[in-house]
């Protein structure tokens, strides 16, 4: 979810779903011991509870992020073996390291005595010609021996050649009774489920005798599924009756943002995906994808995008 899950992204969830966990991009450990910490690792208070996801390999520069984040207030510290990038595989770092589960150990364990907030580990399945029932036992019962306090299991292998990123989420079948084998095996360890998750209802379907699952890009794509998601899965009311109400409560946020210098489209193009299928919504993507992007751009255009689908509304009631 890198370029996607930022800082903005996550408060405006946080206002559709009040209890989900939610994560950061992943970051590298190196950027957050030598970057713009604010830049890279800042957070609103608001998105609390909060995890941040790293990437790396070398156990002391882990650890060091690590302990930067957990200081900086962050609920999780999430270890990412799951990315199949090239940019990811040529730092050593992302899914090659399924291939060594000995060094993510290492790198969990250190990152453990760093901190005393939870550390999760996000792998696959396996990667390549490996098989999945030898080397996600692998990885498991490695990072767990370290001191993992628990595994989201995007249930797909990676091939690290001749298939780039997307195809990676979207070629290797899904196997989500490998995850549920896992957990039966381990039913000390918190496992959660990742991967072709388009519904809260599929979520909670295959959540089934696991502990959580995860929704990437289908919370992206369509953000007011995350409406569902303190009914169904925390037996409570969401933030806001609906998506409409969610953007009136967030607009204090924007304001905030713009009033110290940032953009407007910083924040909408991450509400692009509202509204599917109603009608209006393709002029509300539209306003916003080209009037929110101009300088100076304001509240008044986010406004005018959602008078944009109330009008075919009112002009149906006419």
């Amino acid at each position: 979810m890198m370029d996607w899950t930022d800082r903005h992204c996550r408060a405006f969830h946080r206002s559709l779903t009040a209890r989900a966990l939610l994560y950061t991009e992943m970051v590298t450990a190196q950027a957050v011991i030598f970057g713009d910490r604010d830049r890279l690792i800042g957070f609103d208070a608001v998105e609390h509870p909060v995890a941040v996801q790293l990437g790396g390999s070398e156990p002391a520069s882990l650890a060091q992020a690590a302990r930067i984040c957990a200081e900086r207030g962050y609920d999780e510290i999430n270890l990412n073996v799951g990315c199949p990038s090239d940019r990811v595989q040529g730092g050593s770092f992302g899914a090659c390291l399924m291939r060594e589960p000995a060094r993510v150990a290492d790198c969990v364990a250190a990152m453990k005595a760093a901190v005393a907030v939870p550390v999760t580990v996000k792998c696959r399945l396996g990667v390549d010609d490996q098989d999945p029932e030898i080397a996600l036992d692998a990885l498991a019962d490695a990072v767990v021996a370290a001191g993992a306090d628990g595994l989201v299991v995007h249930a797909r292998k990676a091939w690290l050649q001749g298939l780039s990123p997307k195809e990676n989420r979207e070629i290797p079948p899904l196997d989500y009774d490998r995850v549920h084998r896992l957990k039966a095996r381990l039913p000390h360890v918190p496992v959660s489920l990742n991967g072709g998750l388009a519904s809260v209802a599929d979520a909670r379907a295959a959540m089934a005798g696991l502990d959580g699952v995860m929704l990437g890009r289908a919370a992206y794509q369509n953000p007011e599924l995350l409406l569902e998601v303190d009914p169904v899965f925390f037996g409570c009311a969401p933030p806001h009756a609906d998506a409409f109400a969610a953007v009136a409560a967030f607009e204090p946020y924007i304001a905030a943002h713009l009033a110290r210098g940032g953009r407007l489209h910083d924040i909408t193009r991450h509400m692009l995906g509202l509204f599917g299928g109603r009608p209006g919504a393709r002029r509300f993507r539209r306003r916003l994808a080209t009037e929110g992007v101009a300088p100076g751009a304001g509240l008044d255009v986010l406004r005018a995008a959602l008078a944009d689908l109330r009008a075919p509304a009112r002009r149906d009631a006419a």
